[in-house]
């Protein structure tokens, strides 16, 4: 049997986010969709740093005595979603990356808070940008030691993330593919059945 299936969304998002991709991907599988730390449901508590959501994820799976599982990020849930494979290799069976590269030193912005209420604490959004302008150069080091098979599924020149970055993520993870869904960085959310039609082959693979 395969091993549970966790959903990790993006800066910004919610587990929401999953919803219209739940019942195919909950076909004969337990599905867990989690809000990253400052996000939806998850504690609006700092600090806002990649490492405590990748500890947030093990700690859930912990909670729920869930030893290994095939794990899906977008966007900021692939960047912890590769540093959990890579510090805790054993602990994931297949591991898909919607839409993100590997992290370089870029020229900091401050991004505008949009009006009215959200789902998520305005502060992750700053420091969650802090460390992708600023990335520790461990993170790209680190991997090296993802063992899990690795599909990395790239949004096309509309898409934010330049294309090299996913390219050298695809590098240097040891058992990666890159397929390209040309829509943009919202993959799942604008071709949603050509994200299932690549992504749950390789799952069952």
């Amino acid at each position: 049997m395969a091993p549970p299936l966790v959903l990790l969304p993006s800066l910004g998002e919610t587990r929401a986010s999953w919803d219209a991709l739940m019942p195919a991907l909950s076909r004969g599988r337990e599905v867990h969709a989690t809000d990253l730390r400052g996000h939806g449901d998850a504690p609006w508590e700092p600090p806002y740093t990649l490492d405590r959501m990748r500890d947030d994820v093990i700690d859930l799976l912990d909670a729920q005595g869930i030893d290994q599982v095939d794990l899906v990020g977008h966007s900021l849930g692939g960047a912890i979603a590769c540093q959990l494979a890579a510090t805790y290799p054993s602990r994931v069976r297949r591991l898909v990356l919607e839409d993100v590269g590997a992290l370089r030193p870029r020229t900091p912005s401050t991004p505008q808070r949009p009006d009215g209420p959200l789902p998520f604490d305005w502060d992750v959004v700053l420091a969650v940008r802090r460390q992708i302008d600023g990335p520790d150069p461990s993170w790209r080091e680190d991997l090296a030691r993802v063992t899990a098979p690795t599909l990395v599924l790239a949004g096309g020149p509309t898409s934010h993330v330049p294309d090299d970055t996913i390219d050298e993520l695809v590098h240097r993870v040891p058992d990666a593919r890159r397929v390209t869904i040309d829509v943009g960085h919202l993959i799942h959310a604008r071709a949603p059945q050509a994200w299932l039609d690549t992504v749950l082959p390789f799952l069952d693979g």
